[in-house]
């Protein structure tokens, strides 16, 4: 990735410039985010507030950016759609307190099994979404209600402006450092865009360069105007994808504003579910999915900005924090959220380094609700777009393109697996899993390849097995051939010095053997098991019944099977 994401310094100052930065650009996403989930769009802001807010003070990475994102989104849609919007905020309380559950249980430690490979496929796939995600923006509202691309002179100047904003964001840094490039950008841009919306006057019942205002609008009409679906009304700034909204997606209310007042509790505005167990049964898949996709999305980026920023993050911690925010969240009839991607590069990018750039932004996002709704929805899309044109630039892991013809061809399938399933499937917590299991099953099958033994025999006549490489389900089968049962002597030794069990699959295909040499009345002993094998074999118990030949040296000294 490019080097100017580290070049900055935590501050006070900076935290404050680009929590401002990062809030300008969360309105636009968590309105569309409410689109796709079916619901108004201030509790897709609120969402983003109380999210974000608990995340920076509580959560595991100062720096990282929470709020309502697609991801969640897509999950919430089909509950929304189903059941109605009052089991929607249950599920989301439960899916919080089950996060908080991970993060008491220590699972935030299993981001550690996310290979490189897929890593790599992950930013790339990632960077390319929310590339494509901006493709939304270049679009406008048909009297049929349908939506279709700009052309003419709208997008002549979305394009300059777009242009404009990536060029200031490139060169400012280079002049100087006093504050954001980001924000600089978007109030020139929203600025210029101002003045030649005053020139050109109304086009199409819209502006000439479209505003967050506009946005709202189009979404709102379109929803209005096709409540059966049909027509993707995302305009999403961030990450997870274009998204279009199922053909049963309920309407969002029709609210063409940001303006709202303080949220309260859910069961003050919206009738409860009933308190049963048949509520439960409905709400629980619906909140494991979001507790699963909500930690691996924000582990996820976590991982991505403690490399960016060389600092380490603390993963138990984040579930724990992700957890309490969701409760919270779902409490005050929020639609849930996890850790943004794009929005934690943009403010990496803008300086922000500390707890309080996260807490600002969310601070700044519900003032903006409350007091400077009028003002923030004349900020131009434009300047949003190229905002997240340079976070594309940025998060595209560019030295992987050189790396082909250097990394192993399974590492260049998983990654390429995993970048597409990203584009493609919009699906990043799946694909990450993917990418994981498929590595898994690269690296079992090359270690299955490893076991082999020496043939020795010692002075007493005793024919010695000298096993070399891991013995583990996908080894089991080499491990079985290696020995002549029928024509060994009557006293067999298996030499486990430079080998290992690892598993119920190694240990039952001992016992197997066992059986057969005991079959042919013929005694097996084991030797230089470590301690962990041994410890392993006690716990199998009556399922494995060999005989084990004391020695004083043991191979290996871990507790890594214990």
């Amino acid at each position: 990735m490019l080097n100017f994401f580290r070049q900055q310094s935590g501050s006070i100052k900076n935290d404050l410039l680009s929590g401002l930065t990062v809030a300008l650009a969360l309105v636009p996403e968590a309105i569309a985010f409410a689109f796709v989930a079916g619901v108004s769009p201030l509790i897709g802001l609120y969402s983003a507030f109380f999210v974000g807010l608990i995340t920076a003070l509580a959560g595991g990475r100062p720096g990282m950016i929470s709020g309502a994102t697609g991801a969640m989104a897509v999950v919430v849609v089909g509950l929304v759609s189903e059941y109605g919007i009052e089991y929607l905020f249950p599920a989301v309380i439960l899916c919080g307190l089950l996060q908080m559950a991970a993060g008491v249980g220590r699972l935030g430690k299993l981001i550690r099994m996310v290979p490189h490979p897929v890593m790599l496929g992950f930013v790339n796939g990632l960077a390319i979404v929310i590339g494509l995600a901006q493709l939304g923006s270049f679009k406008t509202l048909s009297e049929s209600g349908q939506l279709v691309y700009l052309t003419g002179a709208p997008l002549a100047w979305m394009l300059g402006l777009v242009g404009l904003t990536m060029g200031i964001i490139w060169l400012l840094p280079r002049l100087t450092r006093a504050v954001p490039a980001s924000l600089v950008a978007i109030l020139l841009v929203t600025f210029i865009a101002f003045g030649v919306n005053r020139v050109a006057g109304p086009v199409n019942g819209g502006h000439m360069v479209a505003t967050v205002g506009d946005m709202l609008q189009i979404n709102t009409q379109a929803a209005a105007m096709n409540p059966h679906g049909g027509h993707g009304v995302s305009y999403a700034v961030d990450t997870d994808s274009e998204i279009e909204p199922d053909p049963q997606t309920p309407v969002a209310e029709a609210n063409a504003s940001m303006s709202g007042s303080l949220p309260v509790p859910f069961f003050l505005q919206y009738s409860l579910p009933p308190l049963t167990w048949e509520t439960l049964q409905i709400i629980f898949p619906f909140a494991l999915i979001l507790c699963g996709v909500g930690l691996i999305e924000s582990l996820m980026t976590m991982t991505l900005i403690d490399e960016i920023t060389e600092t380490r993050g603390k993963g138990n911690r984040e579930c724990l924090g992700q957890g309490l925010a969701n409760v919270v969240c779902g409490l005050f009839g929020g639609m849930g959220g996890c850790a943004m991607i794009g929005q934690s590069l943009i403010n990496v990018n803008s300086g922000g380094r500390g707890r309080l750039s996260g807490a600002s932004a969310a601070v700044l996002l519900l003032l903006f609700v409350l007091f400077l709704a009028p003002l923030i929805e004349q900020i131009s899309m434009a300047a949003l777009v190229g905002l997240m044109f340079m976070v594309v630039v940025g998060t595209f892991e560019w030295a992987s393109l050189k790396m082909f013809q250097r990394m192993p061809k399974s590492d260049v399938l998983v990654m390429l697996l995993v970048a597409g399933y990203t584009v493609f499937m919009h699906d990043l917590a799946t694909a990450v899993i993917l990418g994981v299991i498929v590595s898994a099953l690269v690296f079992a099958w090359k270690h299955a390849t490893h076991l082999f033994t020496d043939i020795k025999y010692n002075e007493f006549g005793s024919k010695i097995y000298q096993l070399h490489g891991p013995l583990f389900f996908a080894s089991v089968s080499s491990f079985k051939e290696m020995f002549d049962v029928a024509n060994d002597p009557e006293d067999v030794v298996i030499d486990f010095y430079y080998t290992r069990v690892y598993d119920q699959s190694g240990l039952e295909a001992i016992n197997a053997l066992a059986e057969k040499y005991e079959g042919q009345g013929k005694r097996l002993h084991l030797t230089h098991l470590s301690p962990e094998c041994r410890q392993l074999l006690d716990k199998a118990g009556d399922l494995v019944e060999v005989n084990l030949s004391e020695d004083p040296q043991y191979h290996v000294a871990t507790d890594r099977l214990g």
